[in-house]
């Protein structure tokens, strides 16, 4: 296991995730603790990358519970039906949001937060949580932000999801 993350910030941000993939990768190599996991990949997205908030909600019953995350104080439960991570629990694919409040449903769970990504994690075909990356900037994420967390998503599905 890696324990240090470094990624130069003069990179552009398609070479940030380049640098960032193999690090998350070793940081979890070896490791089989869910939560543990999770907690590193959030605090590598969030100093690698500079995001204003990232985290996971894992699906429990009949909500997706606030799980690992970095930044400011979030939203604990949050029903399938409602704001930007439901309807990518819903839809089963990624959701960009260029601007948050016009986003229909859109929860609040920090009045800074203006463009927002989420990526949902699925095993056997099921959305068992999602990765959620806020911005304090309006239409922060694009094509590169979608690819690279997809990835990074991949990488959650295949080495270490053991529940």
């Amino acid at each position: 296991m890696a324990e240090s993350i470094y990624i130069d910030h003069s990179l552009t941000k398609k070479e940030k995730y380049e640098d960032l993939l193999p690090q998350i990768q070793a940081l979890i190599e070896g490791e089989t603790d869910l939560i543990a996991n999770l907690a590193n990949v959030c605090a590598a997205l969030k100093y690698g990358m500079d995001f204003f908030w990232v985290g996971f909600y894992l699906v429990k019953g009949q909500q997706l519970v606030l799980g690992p995350f970095q930044g400011t104080v979030a939203c604990t439960r949050i029903d399938f039906d409602k704001g930007v991570c439901g309807a990518c629990y819903q839809q089963k694919e990624t959701i960009i949001v260029p601007d948050v409040e016009a986003f229909p449903g859109h929860i609040a769970c920090s009045s800074l937060s203006r463009s927002e990504i989420v990526v949902p994690i699925v095993k056997d075909n099921q959305v068992i949580m999602v990765l959620d990356v806020d911005s304090t900037q309006l239409n922060d994420y694009d094509a590169i932000d979608k690819t690279y967390l997809e990835k990074i998503a991949s990488i959650i599905e295949e080495k270490i999801i053991q529940f």
